[in-house]
C-alpha cells in the first residue's frame, strides 16, 4: 500500500501477484461488485477479462459463483464440466482447462472475486489453493482498508465542498449587507429570491456575487488532514 498510491494500482498490484501462484503463471482478473453489477476492475491480460465478460454476459460462472455464495470455486478440468450452461464450451474456446475462484471480503460481506485460469488440466492443487486461498485473505485486508481510504477521501471532498458553500454564501452575505445596507435576515431574503427567480442554486448565486466583486470564487478555510 505504501508503493501504490491509488486503489486502481493497488489492485493491479495483487493481479500480477496472483498470477504466480501457480507454475506456469495463471491468467488473473479480479472482479467487484460495482452498483449492484459484476465489474472487472483489473486483469493481467486479456484472457482473464474475455473469461470474466462471458460469465458477466451469462450472468453465470464460477467467479460469479464465488462472488454470490462467498466460497471458493474450483474447476479441476473445463472439459468435464457440466455446470454454468455454456460456460465451459466457451472457456475450452479460449484454451483454459482449469480455473480457481476465490472470494474477496470486506467487512465481512463478499464484494468481490479473485479469478485464476490456467491453460492446464488440474493446475489448481491442494497446495496451491492453499497458497491462493492465503493470498486471497491478504488481499481481502488490503481490499478493506482501500476501500476505507477511498471512502475518507470521498468524505473529504464532501466536507470541503460543503465549507466552500457555506463560506461563500457567508461572504455573499457580508457583500449584500455592505451594499443594501441591511442586516443579515435581509440580505439573505435578497440572495434567496434571486434563486427562485433565476432558477439557479443559492450557492451558484453566492459565488457569482463574490466573484464580481473580489475577482475570485470564495475559498473555504479547510486543510487537509496531515
Amino acid at each position: 500500500m505504501l508503493a501504490t498510491p491509488t486503489v486502481s494500482q493497488l489492485l493491479e498490484e495483487a493481479a500480477r501477484l496472483a498470477t504466480g501462484v501457480i507454475a506456469p503463471r495463471a491468467s488473473c482478473g479480479i472482479t467487484l461488485q460495482t452498483d449492484g453489477a459484476p465489474l472487472t476492475v483489473v486483469n493481467s491480460d486479456a484472457l482473464a477479462a474475455h473469461l470474466d465478460e462471458l460469465q458477466y454476459g451469462a450472468d453465470e460462472g464460477p467467479c460469479l459463483e464465488s462472488l454470490r455464495s462467498g466460497q471458493v470455486v474450483v474447476v479441476t478440468d473445463v472439459n468435464d464440466e457440466h455446470r454454468w450452461g455454456s460456460y465451459p464450451a466457451h472457456a475450452l474456446g479460449y484454451g483454459v482447462r482449469s480455473s480457481l475462484s476465490l472470494p474477496l471480503f470486506v467487512n465481512g460481506d463478499s464484494r468481490g472475486a479473485l479469478n485464476l485460469y490456467s491453460k492446464t488440466k488440474d493446475a489448481f492443487g491442494s497446495d496451491q489453493r492453499h497458497s491462493a486461498e492465503v493470498f486471497a485473505i491478504q488481499a481481502s485486508t488490503v481490499l478493506t482498508m482501500a476501500m476505507h481510504q477511498a471512502q475518507q477521501t470521498e468524505l473529504t471532498d464532501q466536507l470541503r465542498d460543503a465549507l466552500a458553500s457555506r463560506a461563500g454564501i457567508d461572504q455573499a452575505l457580508g457583500i449584500l449587507m455592505a451594499q443594501q445596507g441591511c442586516n443579515r435576515d435581509t440580505a439573505f431574503t435578497i440572495l434567496r429570491n434571486t434563486s427562485q427567480l433565476q432558477n439557479r442554486k443559492l450557492r451558484d448565486i453566492a459565488f457569482d456575487i463574490v466573484q464580481a466583486v473580489s475577482g475570485a470564487p470564495p475559498q473555504a478555510p479547510f486543510n487537509d488532514p496531515a
